[in-house]
């Protein structure tokens, strides 16, 4: 058997957490391989809600195994909120959610120095969630982080002594004011470890590969965007993590062969939370309009995300860079209500025009477009793609053509039942 990945190709919030749960019931097992509590990933099923940050989508469905990779990294105090909000769902998430004993632990004092590291920035900040997630990354590649599999004799002993580390550097590089608010976040963090210590954990990379030997089927959910990634995304203002499908690979411990399909995720337009380049950005009513349209406000950190049209240059570069096979279109239904919809095709910088992602996206990068006709058709009661309007289906037209790859889902709703395949798999 083989691993498939599912992943975002833009800056995030493409909707994957609706499409993993929408694919779970055709695995085994779930598992998420990066990231940490700033993915928000929302499943909307019949009459309920739900936004998850660490746990895999895929927890909604009995009977299927569901997995914390080792390059996760986890927020007790995050995770314990999260297993207090799926209570009322009946759900015993002990017996089918399992964690990663290598996956990093985000400590209060890593909250406490993302917010610290931010302020001083000033006017070159990031735009962090300020969730803890770079400073603990900081400390995993500076081996010197607390993992999952640490929590037993000895903690204590470890925690005092990074965290004193950590103290240190607040008070004499930030000159930053901690001791309140450190005060008011680590009783509930302990009580987070309590929780976390419920469950199982394990070996991840033993467990997923023996899956594949025992003919399981396996779905890698990643979290954020294949443009945040650390390496290839819009650095500096990405993510710590690597957020592409070769990040499936170190965040669960599988081969490059093992991997089968991989899904990429977009929307039918383009969004982006936070600081950094974003070349087909709308400033105006119309950019506003999508906002409302669609809703765009992080469901993690409840920020206006920032709307534009969609970019073909860098959907293709993100197609590239992650050996892509099948394309799923979300939030289609966003576009109902346009009369024109332009699409980025390329871009001009100092003059030359240019269809391959750039080293640097900054203002000398203008996007030239090309305009289509809108639907106007209210996508959302559609059922099947033989209702779909004409221009509708030339929108998927083009953009199969220009990326050389099926859209063999398309999402016309929030809703898990508002997903219509596309017959082309």
């Amino acid at each position: 058997m083989k691993v498939d990945v599912i992943l975002g190709l833009q800056w995030g919030d493409e909707g994957k957490g609706k499409i993993v749960d929408v694919l779970t019931p055709k695995y085994d097992a779930i598992s998420r391989f990066q990231g940490g509590p700033n993915a928000g990933h929302t499943l909307e099923i019949n009459d309920f809600k739900q936004v998850l940050h660490s746990i895999p989508s895929g927890i909604f469905h009995e009977n299927k195994v569901n997995l914390i990779g080792n390059g996760v990294v986890l927020d007790p105090l995050v995770f314990k909120k999260e297993i207090e909000s799926l209570k009322k769902y009946g759900l015993d998430l002990r017996k089918n959610l399992y964690i990663s004993k290598k996956a990093h632990l985000i400590l209060p004092t890593h909250k406490l120095l993302d917010a610290a590291s931010e302020s001083a920035k000033g006017d070159t900040k990031i735009g962090s969630t300020l969730k803890g997630i770079g400073p603990t990354y900081k400390d995993k590649i500076g081996r010197d982080g607390l993992r999952v599999g640490d929590l037993g004799q000895g903690f204590e002993q470890k925690y005092a002594e990074r965290t004193n580390a950590h103290k240190e550097l607040l008070e004499k590089f930030f000159q930053f004011d901690y001791q309140e608010l450190l005060t008011e976040v680590e009783k509930d963090w302990f009580e987070g470890i309590e929780v976390l210590k419920e469950f199982t954990f394990v070996d991840s990379e033993h467990m997923v590969n023996d899956l594949l030997l025992d003919e399981k089927s396996v779905l890698a959910e990643g979290a954020q965007g294949t443009l945040l990634d650390i390496d290839f995304g819009s650095y500096p203002f990405v993510t710590s993590s690597n957020t592409i499908c070769a990040g499936a690979c170190t965040g669960l411990g599988i081969a490059p062969q093992t991997i089968g399909k991989v899904f990429g995720i977009f929307k039918a337009y383009c969004t982006r939370v936070g600081m950094g380049p974003f070349p087909t950005e709308l400033h105006d009513e119309t950019g506003q309009k999508l906002r409302d349209a669609g809703n765009e406000y992080g469901s993690t950190t409840g920020r206006p995300r920032r709307c534009g049209w969609l970019d073909l240059v860098a959907l293709k570069y993100s197609i590239m860079i992650n050996g892509v096979t099948e394309l799923f279109m979300m939030k289609g239904d966003v576009l109902d209500d346009f009369d024109t919809i332009k699409v980025c095709v390329g871009y001009e910088i100092d003059g030359e025009v240019v269809d391959k992602f750039p080293f640097e996206l900054d203002d000398k990068v203008k996007p030239i477009y090309v305009e289509l006709p809108g639907w106007k058709t209210d996508l959302t009661k559609l059922t099947h793609q033989n209702e779909f309007p004409e221009e509708l289906n030339n929108y998927i037209n083009f953009i199969e053509d220009e990326t050389g790859l099926p859209i063999t889902i398309t999402s016309v709703g929030p809703n898990r039942d508002q997903t219509i395949l596309t017959g082309k798999e």
